[in-house]
């Protein structure tokens, strides 16, 4: 059943374009699978992010251990979001996607989008009651709540263990559970691909491909050149083997659009086909799934591009440099929920004085765009797993292309 999950979402993958194209906006009919699937996914993120970061924060080995991983994926996540946005800066630069693009405005400017500044940004990540930001969901929140959790059961030691107990027990019902959803995966990934190609097929695509094109063009690079040099120096994996293990998860987030939404199948093929432990995986993707946005600075460096070339607006070197650290620091914060990327866009136009109104030009595109960014997200958190991992030194990381078993 799991070698052959590969196939049947490739399957899924050209029935959803065959159905999409055939039947257009009747596509839709089958958009109920694809809700499902969603909604199976939605409702197992909150107790998985919960148990799984408890779980590898009292099992990182002690809190010098832990702020050595933690240092570690941060800055890893930091450089390559860097790397990111300086490839669609020049994706956007070489491809010139906002020349000569016939795009009319529909219905005037584009509402302004506001975002909270960077300190209040920060400061709600600390949860005033951590009950609400689990049953709303709030993502950073619960991270911050979980770390704190399991910092406090690793220092209260011996007495704190019936609790550690509770989650790791938690935690395996969640992977269990887990396993079984995953046997949904292809029906899912038809039934959201299917409406999508049959709603924004090629008559809706045609005059903006070139942002497409480069958006796709600047993804190969970053997942050909960051990551595959990342698992390949610092993580000692082939490229191959890493991209083959990973593969199932992209699909998903390819389809959903959603990093979190797509953690409980990142976490499974992280640590069953790429040889990551429990305690790296369930400390790292969590937080990669909120923090870790290469796709989105991609996008935003290929989006501001076009828009500045859209309104015949030349941006100075210095505007480039802000574009840059604005959109890592605003990829690190995006939350990984389908788009994210718009609202934070918003932040790099206000930032070198581009007209907001040039949102309204990609938000046509935007879910094209989203799957794209979300499939590059997904990678680099997996690749920062295998780094982390191999700096830890573990020998259970599967190096070998033909120790590879796809799920």
């Amino acid at each position: 059943m799991k070698k052959n999950l590969m196939l049947q979402i490739l399957i899924a993958f050209i029935l959803a374009i065959i159905v999409g194209s055939i039947f257009g906006s009747k596509a839709t009919v089958v958009q109920p699978l694809g809700d499902l699937f969603l909604r199976l996914i939605k409702f197992i993120i909150v107790p998985l992010i919960l148990s799984t970061i408890i779980v590898g924060v009292t099992g990182a080995g002690g809190i010098k251990k832990l702020g050595s991983i933690g240092g570690k994926t941060v800055l890893y996540f930091l450089v390559t979001s860097l790397a990111a946005i300086s490839i669609g800066l020049l994706a956007g630069f070489v491809f010139s996607p906002g020349t000569g693009t016939d795009v009319v405005l529909e219905g005037g400017a584009a509402e302004t989008v506001t975002s909270d500044g960077v300190i209040t940004t920060l400061l709600n990540i600390i949860p005033t009651n951590p009950i609400e930001a689990l049953t709303s969901g709030a993502v950073l929140q619960i991270i911050f709540f979980a770390i704190f959790l399991g910092v406090g059961i690793t220092l209260v030691g011996e007495k704190g263990k019936p609790v550690q107990d509770f989650f790791e027990g938690l935690a395996e019902v969640m992977y269990k559970i887990t396993g079984i959803i995953m046997k949904l995966v292809p029906i899912g990934v038809f039934g959201l691909l299917a409406p999508i190609v049959g709603t924004y097929g090629l008559p809706v695509l045609l005059p903006l491909i070139k942002v497409i094109i480069a958006m796709l063009v600047a993804v190969i690079i970053h997942v050909a050149i960051t990551y595959s040099l990342a698992v390949k120096t610092l993580g000692k994996m082939s490229p191959n083997q890493f991209l083959k293990g990973i593969f199932p998860a992209a699909s998903v987030a390819f389809a959903t659009c959603s990093s979190s939404g797509t953690l409980p199948v990142t976490m499974k093929n992280v640590q069953e086909n790429l040889g990551v432990s429990k305690e790296t995986s369930s400390f790292v993707l969590p937080l990669g799934a909120t923090i870790n946005m290469d796709g989105t600075a991609i996008y935003m460096g290929i989006a501001v591009m076009f828009i500045a070339q859209y309104f015949g607006e030349s941006l100075s070197f210095s505007q480039i440099l802000i574009v840059a650290l604005m959109g890592t620091l605003a990829s690190i914060g995006a939350a990984g929920v389908p788009g994210a990327g718009l609202i934070m866009l918003t932040m790099v136009l206000t930032a070198v004085n581009l007209p907001l109104e040039g949102i309204a030009l990609i938000a046509g595109i935007d879910r094209v765009l989203d799957m794209l960014r979300t499939s590059v997200n997904i990678m680099g958190d997996a690749s920062a797993c295998v780094v982390v991992e191999s700096s830890l030194g573990n020998k259970q990381l599967i190096v070998e292309e033909n120790s590879s078993t796809i799920s």
